[in-house]
């Protein structure tokens, strides 16, 4: 599963599905602490092997005046203390090739956004750091598209990579995951389902992405019945109020209730 490789992860021998959560952006350093304090204490008790997730910035945004982040070295510097703090594994983000070498200084997984998956230059320029590459399908791509991607980072020398679906575009508003793919993307590589982007609405005529918070729990459990190795949400405190992606976040409070209900699916799925 490739979760050995990666320092300070733990329960790798639980037989539960990885988590990579936390907020969508980094706000701040209290918000981050908070949050993956939260976590870490949910993910312990229910022996889930975890790696907190933030963007250090937001590149891909509808509006230009939409919050994009705090800084990049210093929103790298919180997610390194969220790490040495908790000692958890960090993911973020990167859009650009100059990113890769220096989110690698602080982070133990580098994701590629969707909507960047082709962009050879950049995927080749995350497997060079010799981090963990998470490639997000894009919404654009079919399942065995991505065997193409996953090529790129082995072909440069690294095999630790992961898949992540995310949806694809259903209309111009609307996201839909088709779960066949999950076993067409574990042929190469372990496979991650992002239950709350799956359910964004994007392009809307406000310029704000919308979402379907409802249906996290619909969708994540149906991720671990198709079989996904692990699951990605964002999830906040107060995401009416969170500065990206507050529509189709997890509220923070509903997060255990959650994973105790999916680890005790995966305990059947395990079965079979």
């Amino acid at each position: 599963m490739q979760l050995d490789v990666i320092p300070q992860i733990k329960h790798t021998d639980s037989g539960n599905f990885f988590l990579l959560a936390g907020p969508c952006a980094i706000e701040g350093e209290e918000m981050a602490l908070k949050i993956a304090e939260k976590v870490v204490a949910i993910t312990n008790k229910l022996q889930i092997p975890y790696v907190f997730k933030g963007s250090f910035k937001k590149a891909n945004r509808s509006r230009i005046d939409s919050f994009t982040g705090i800084g990049d070295e210093k929103a790298l510097k919180i997610l390194k203390k969220v790490s040495d703090t908790f000692e958890v594994p960090t993911i973020t983000d990167i859009h650009e090739i100059s990113d890769a070498a220096m989110a690698a200084e602080y982070v133990d997984v580098l994701q590629i956004p969707a909507f960047l998956v082709r962009q050879t230059d950049l995927v080749v320029a995350a497997a060079e750091t010799g981090k963990v590459v998470n490639l997000k399908k894009g919404q654009f791509m079919s399942p065995e598209s991505m065997q193409h991607a996953v090529k790129k980072v082995t072909d440069s020398g690294n095999d630790k990579v992961w898949i992540t679906d995310r949806g694809t575009m259903f209309g111009y508003q609307d996201m839909i995951v088709d779960f066949r793919g999950v076993p067409t993307m574990k042929q190469y590589a372990p496979v991650v389902l992002d239950v709350t982007h799956s359910l964004q609405q994007p392009n809307q005529s406000s310029g704000v992405t919308g979402g379907r918070p409802t249906l996290i729990g619909t969708m994540a459990r149906a991720g671990i019945a198709a079989g996904v190795d692990g699951l990605f949400m964002e999830t906040h405190f107060d995401p009416a109020n969170a500065k990206s992606d507050g529509a189709n976040m997890l509220d923070l409070s509903l997060l255990e209730k959650l994973l105790a209900d999916l680890v005790a699916l995966r305990a059947v799925v395990n079965t079979f």
